[in-house]
């Protein structure tokens, strides 16, 4: 399982979610204990985007590895 530390503004829902979805592979995408599935974009646009993000899945695709770095935070 790969977990990423995002940032993740709500102009840029549509994107994230069109990535996501594009994956063969389940994502989620979480903060605290609320997860949401990264394909639903009604389940992320309830997140609160204040806070660092947890992206979490088990696939693997060069397009969205790219498309995460833009998100990325330090931990």
């Amino acid at each position: 399982m790969i977990h990423r530390k995002i940032r993740l503004r709500p102009d840029e829902v549509k994107k994230f979610v069109a990535a996501a979805s594009k994956c063969d592979f389940d994502i989620d995408i979480a903060y605290n204990r609320y997860v949401v599935d990264a394909k639903s974009i009604v389940g992320v646009l309830g997140l609160d985007f204040n806070q660092i993000l947890t992206v979490s899945y088990s696939g693997y695709d060069e397009d969205f590895e790219s498309f995460m770095r833009h998100f990325a935070v330090a931990s």
